[in-house]
């Protein structure tokens, strides 16, 4: 068996966080001769496909997304909208089910690893396929939020409920403030794509798959893993860390120029994921905050909510005594950190990953 190879297809929720995910898994698998067919939207594949490091067996298969009334035209992903709009993402990836059909009827891959996509355990078994949910999120999150003890479709779900962890969860060290409780209750009980909501569509995907794999190992977050395989009577599989490969290109001529300016451990760098975009309040804040530091600083963001450019979010607000030779702010783009950056600290954080820790 450890020497056999398998055909595997790829269909992961529309968010560049989880679609980059599933490329860095889908490159591991490549290095052991296992073939991966992945499904994308369409325009979404030029930003990606610089990362498969195995073309002769990773093979991007463009899907094209259904406008869905109340999307603007184009969009793809939850990149491409507002939070409020990302349950209508989801309706448009529930559109994309008959052309699914098609091509895995046509490929016949051995499996199909998903995340949001619900209906697709029900598509695979019956075309003999086996399905895997591959969760990018911590297994402690779901875990805590989605556990069958809790029984969200029976009973809902309300910040109440999730002061306190679901019964036999293995740490009862996760502790909520009401304002968080209330907030994640909102949005694990919102609807969420075809007449579902989203505790429901993911109740349903582990419910009905043959596995569950997360990105992570057994001896960190082993317990919890545990926990949910037990609560939904799946057997777990480990995909490790799934680190990609440190970048072998060069830094860009004018970062490379701006960062031999500093000594070792003189220079904060913050970086926020793709989905996150700020309300203009809170960009001007973030920014004051560092400035207060008295440290230089780069800041890797993407354009405030109503704003084109970065800068003029920043001149109403920057204090005239504010040294701008030491505020450095770009549009987010690939914001890898350089081993070899002067960093004294680094702070990343992604919207969904930052429920449970930081990264």
């Amino acid at each position: 068996m450890a020497d056999k190879t398998f055909h595997i297809a790829m269909y992961p929720w529309f968010a560049l966080g989880h679609i980059t995910s599933f490329v860095h898994l889908a490159n591991k698998l490549a290095e052991n001769g296992h073939k991966i067919s992945f499904f994308l939207p369409a325009k979404t594949l030029r930003r990606v496909e610089a990362f498969n490091l195995h073309p002769n067996l990773v093979t991007f298969i463009p899907i094209i997304v259904p406008h869905v009334e109340g999307l603007p035209l184009g969009a793809e992903t939850t990149n491409d909208v507002p939070f409020p709009l990302h349950p209508l993402i989801m309706t448009a990836m529930d559109c994309t089910d008959p052309d699914i059909e098609a091509y895995l009827r046509e490929l016949k891959p051995h499996f199909v690893f998903f995340d949001f996509a619900c209906w697709l355990p029900t598509l695979t078994h019956e075309l003999g396929i086996k399905s895997v949910v591959y969760c990018v999120i911590s297994s402690g999150t779901i875990g805590y939020l989605l556990s069958p003890a809790r029984k969200i479709i029976e009973r809902g779900l309300t910040g109440l409920d999730l002061l306190e962890p679901p019964k036999g969860f293995p740490s009862s060290s996760v502790k909520l403030r009401m304002y968080e409780a209330q907030g994640l209750a909102a949005v694990t009980t919102m609807d969420y794509g075809s007449g579902i909501s989203f505790a429901g569509s993911h109740l349903k995907s582990f419910s009905d798959c043959d596995a569950i794999g997360f990105k992570t190992c057994k001896e960190i977050e082993g317990p919890y893993c545990e926990y949910i395989g037990k609560q939904f009577e799946k057997p777990m599989l480990y995909a490790g860390p799934v680190v990609p490969e440190p970048p072998k290109m060069a830094l860009e001529e004018r970062w490379e120029r701006l960062l031999s300016n500093f000594e070792a451990k003189t220079l904060i760098f913050c970086t926020f994921g793709s989905e996150c975009v700020l309300k203009k309040d809170q960009f001007q804040e973030l920014v004051l905050g560092l400035e207060l530091t008295g440290l230089p600083f780069l800041v890797a963001l993407k354009p405030p909510m109503g704003a084109q450019i970065i800068r003029v979010s920043l001149t109403r607000r920057i204090p005239r005594k504010s040294k701008w030779n030491r505020v450095h702010i770009w549009r987010l783009g690939a914001t890898t950190t350089n081993p070899k950056a002067p960093f004294r600290g680094v702070f990343r954080d992604s919207l969904w990953l930052g429920l449970f820790g930081r990264g």
